[in-house]
């Protein structure tokens, strides 16, 4: 038991600081080659902080392990809004400026309600999984669209001074690119293995772990960025990355695990787990759209309210826990 969770720790660490370097390689290099920093915005950084939820769902799906697969994309999905969107406008309410990010609030709530639907049936199949992908492709499109149409947005200004301070010669921004990519296939190798064998010794589920270990694990990418975007008012940044993650995590990572291998899924992950993501996804979009002329934001208040939610989803997680092994 104390090697895997030796495992899992060094397994999260590498992953944090695997997924930065590669996040800030890639960022480098596209700026290098001239790519506008909206698109830098929404596209690199987005995949890029989204990297470890990919790479650990896809390696939970081909070793057998479809409640990881499914518990970190949703279970991270939970974390950024609850947790990590809470815990920013703790530090620094947040303003909803971009009018890119506004237009993704409803998509996220739409992609949220098409998955329940996918999944009502309590089996993700290589067709959902598909359609899912496809339904990625096509948002992934349009928002290239829309932020090659749009020349200036508060969220390319943010990216462009982000960039412009972690500036590094070519060689080097590849260098770490490549090198974070391949440290990040490593440590989500590490972090599946040692989360099975906790579920094993443990007896508890592999949706569970999925949901509170290793979804926390991998969404620290997401909550080193949005703290440290927040501190410095880039508030655009901030939820960004959230936004993005989830549509990444719903229909990319969820995609491809399902793709890899078709899974049935855990009547509680529709009763329990999405019954949670979809109050959050609503939420989400009460706050940051605004009404009657509001600018749309994230105070102090409603961000402790999202931390209560996260800890008190992750009790009852933990209490079901306990009370299934007495």
């Amino acid at each position: 038991m104390v090697t895997a969770l030796l495992v899992v720790m060094a397994g999260l660490v590498l992953l944090v600081w695997s997924a930065d370097r590669f996040v800030e390689g890639s960022a480098a290099t596209a700026r290098h080659f001239g790519m506008s920093p909206l698109l830098i915005g929404m596209v690199i950084v987005g995949f890029g902080t989204s990297a470890p939820e990919m790479l650990v769902s896809a390696l939970a799906a081909l070793e057998g392990s479809p409640g990881i697969a499914l518990g970190n994309a949703y279970g991270s999905n939970i974390v950024n809004i609850a947790l990590i969107l809470g815990v920013t406008a703790l530090i620094n309410p947040i303003m909803v400026h971009s009018t890119v990010l506004r237009k993704e609030l409803p998509i996220l709530a739409f992609v949220t309600l098409l998955t329940v639907v996918l999944i009502a049936d309590l089996d993700l199949t290589r067709l959902d999984a598909i359609l899912l992908l496809w339904v990625f492709g096509g948002l992934m499109a349009w928002t290239v669209y829309q932020g090659l149409k749009r020349k200036t947005d508060s969220l390319a200004k943010e990216v462009e001074a982000e960039t412009a301070e972690k500036a590094m010669p070519i060689k080097r921004a590849v260098f770490w690119m490549a090198a974070g990519l391949v440290l990040l296939i490593v440590s989500s190798r590490i972090l599946v293995w040692g989360a099975v064998e906790i579920a094993q010794i443990f007896g508890i589920s592999d949706m569970v772990i999925g949901l509170t270990i290793v979804a926390l694990g991998t969404s620290l990418p997401e909550l080193a960025s949005s703290v440290m975007a927040a501190r410095k008012g880039e508030h655009d940044i901030a939820l960004g990355n959230i936004l993005g993650s989830n549509l990444f995590n719903t229909l990319a990572v969820v995609g491809i695990a399902g793709t890899i291998q078709p899974f049935p899924v855990e009547p509680e992950t529709l009763s329990r787990d999405m019954v949670v993501m979809g109050a959050l996804t609503v939420s989400l979009f009460i706050f940051g759209y605004g009404f009657k002329g509001r600018q749309g934001r994230i105070n102090r208040i409603e961000g402790a309210a999202l931390m209560a939610v996260y800890v008190g989803y992750t009790a009852y997680l933990i209490g079901s826990v306990i009370h299934h092994s007495s």
